[in-house]
């Protein structure tokens, strides 16, 4: 009898680059567009608003942001050979984080030139990241999972109150913040979420972050909390138009004022990028970081060409990861790909905005949750039997929460310092580095118990190269 030669089974495919069917694959990736979709549309909503713009030149700014953070997060996910790209499911869009100062550029030029000023320092921002980043990358190894779980677990304390606005009604100016309605509709969301979670299991569990958005809209039609105008005024294709507000202008102030910025963008961007890497169960390695940066960077220079303001990670989408546990980086390319298309046609966006502010506030608790559930379990790894690692911990977390606690606790500070200490994230980050340097690195060349377990640990998917 003949034998038929031995076949070596598949080596089998790591989640991060599972490709799912369309039918799992779309569903999941709607998760990440809803999930984000308010904090995309925010920058260019407020600058466009500052700045004078008309409903049209809002809708062509917010259709641009969309452009950019599509591409950006393709980039991210797909990579291109091993230059660009972090290859997790990654999102890149416009921060938030970036809106003060330039809405100070925007008070301090004249009418006219205010997005041009803004353009031309955001370019620069962007060349500063592509020549600062790979030092970030090889700052990897003074970032165990004791500092990283720091960083993560701020990622999702500090961004409670966005959810938290949210379930109130988004704008604290407008008629209606804090009613009861608003509060109603967000827990319903909620309770939706965690009855999903509770009674079903295997993909319908994964989506149901979806189901309760949806589910949340619906409820909200009827009593008349979910807005049309945005459908019905929305053009159906706006393609964007380079230089669209005019060429870009070079003031060193401005300059000056977005690369401090960007620091922070890329602070909060490697620590995003770490976070990804325990979720995902992927090692992220200073070329990883590197890369990741190198997008950011890409993206920050050449958006404002087409409309598009500072690049950074999306903590929203972490979130999703968390929640879901669906790894897969195809997932949120589409994500991408979706975003790339709801720019390009305005109308499809509009549909997205439909849904209420509370249902968002509803689901970003569990998410921004999630994602501070990730950091403590990291911390849970790290060694918290060390006094020491106690009070680096302890310290870290303090810093990180006096911007919440008290928001003008930095009001005297220089604009610099305020711009560095007032983000939480960035905040806690450079605390815990400069801990983790006093108490493992400076004067000692014994191995931190936080690494040793890092690297014993099977389960832990950032090691200390």
């Amino acid at each position: 009898m003949a034998q038929h030669p031995h076949v070596d089974p598949a080596p089998p495919v790591h989640p991060v680059d599972e490709k799912p069917a369309p039918k799992r694959l779309i569903p999941a990736a709607l998760q990440h567009i809803a999930a984000m979709y308010a904090g995309v549309v925010t920058p260019p909503l407020i600058i466009g608003q500052a700045v004078g713009l008309d409903a049209a030149g809002r809708t062509r700014l917010i259709a641009a942001g969309l452009l950019i953070a599509g591409c950006a997060t393709l980039l991210q996910t797909l990579g291109i050979r091993k230059a660009v790209g972090n290859r997790l499911p990654f999102v890149n869009a416009a921060s938030s984080a970036g809106i003060t100062p330039m809405l100070a550029i925007a008070e301090n030029t004249s009418k006219g030139h205010q997005l041009p000023a803004i353009y031309g320092a955001v370019m620069v921002a962007g060349v500063f990241c592509l020549a600062v980043g790979p030092f970030f990358g090889k700052l990897l190894r003074y970032f165990p999972p004791l500092v990283t779980g720091v960083v993560i677990t701020l990622i999702g304390v500090t961004l409670m109150p966005v959810p938290v606005g949210w379930a109130q009604g988004g704008d604290k100016n407008a008629a209606g913040f804090g009613d009861m309605k608003n509060l109603a509709l967000a827990a319903f969301t909620l309770v939706v979420i965690l009855l999903i979670q509770r009674f079903t299991r295997g993909f319908i569990k994964q989506i149901a972050l979806l189901f309760g958005l949806v589910i949340g809209t619906l409820v909200a039609i009827p009593f008349g909390m979910a807005g049309f105008e945005g459908l019905r005024s929305a053009p159906l294709a706006a393609l964007p138009t380079p230089f669209a507000w005019g060429p870009p202008e070079f003031q060193p102030a401005a300059i000056i004022s977005l690369c401090i910025v960007m620091l922070v963008l890329m602070t909060e961007s490697a620590a995003g990028m770490l976070a990804l890497g325990e979720i995902c169960d992927r090692r992220c390695t200073s070329r990883t970081l590197t890369r990741g940066l190198r997008t950011d960077g890409i993206a920050t220079l050449l958006g404002p060409v087409f409309g598009g303001l500072p690049t950074s990670a999306f903590a929203q989408n972490v979130g999703v990861v968390s929640l879901t546990r669906v790894r897969s980086r195809y997932v949120v390319a589409v994500a991408g790909a979706t975003l790339i298309v709801l720019g390009a046609f305005p109308v499809l966006g509009a549909v997205v905005s439909l849904v209420p502010m509370p249902v968002l506030g509803g689901a970003g608790i569990v998410l921004f949750g999630s994602i501070a559930v990730s950091g403590i379990r990291t911390l849970s790894e790290a060694g918290l039997d060390d006094s020491s690692n106690i009070i680096l911990v302890a310290v870290s977390l303090g810093a990180g929460i006096i911007p919440l606690a008290a928001p003008t606790f930095y009001a005297d500070f220089p604009a610099w310092a305020q711009t560095v200490l007032g983000s939480g994230i960035s905040a806690g980050a450079l605390v815990a580095v400069l801990l983790n340097l006093f108490f493992h690195h400076l004067g000692t060349r014994s191995t931190p118990r936080a690494a040793v377990l890092s690297a014993a640990s099977p389960s832990s998917g950032t090691q200390i190269p």
